[in-house]
């Protein structure tokens, strides 16, 4: 948990429009809590990326690799597309990078919304059909 909320707290301290309400243990905490209705894959060791997914409702709930461009979240994306016909997710508007991963594996943006945790930053849904 802990190198798995590093990731995400470095990506928020170098990402300008994202504000973090958390500290690196809060965010560990809240990794560990979703444990009870997701699946966490992690790639690399030590840890490169992780992606967080309920396979109750096909939801990738977070995806966050330590550097990109490297196929750490290409293959955890994989992962969560493997034998399933839909899935989808949110991301952040302003993470354009992240809005052209997901169009490059085949998701197409449904709508946009205020963010559920971070409520300043607008989200996308995106959804992935075989």
């Amino acid at each position: 948990m802990p190198a798995m909320a590093q990731i995400v707290s470095d990506w928020e301290a170098a990402t300008e429009w994202m504000d973090s309400p958390y500290s690196v243990d809060e965010i560990a905490a809240l990794i560990r809590d979703a444990l009870l209705d997701r699946e966490i894959w992690v790639a690399g060791s030590p840890i490169e990326g992780y992606l967080s997914f309920d396979p109750n409702v096909s939801r990738v709930g977070g995806l966050y690799c330590r550097r990109t461009g490297a196929g750490v979240g290409k293959a955890l994306m994989e992962k969560a597309k493997a034998g399933r016909g839909f899935v989808w997710l949110h991301t952040h508007v302003p993470n354009e990078k992240a809005q052209k991963f997901y169009k490059r594996e085949g998701f197409q943006e449904v709508s946009r919304h205020d963010g559920d945790i971070h409520e300043s930053v607008r989200e996308v849904r995106m959804e992935w059909r075989a």
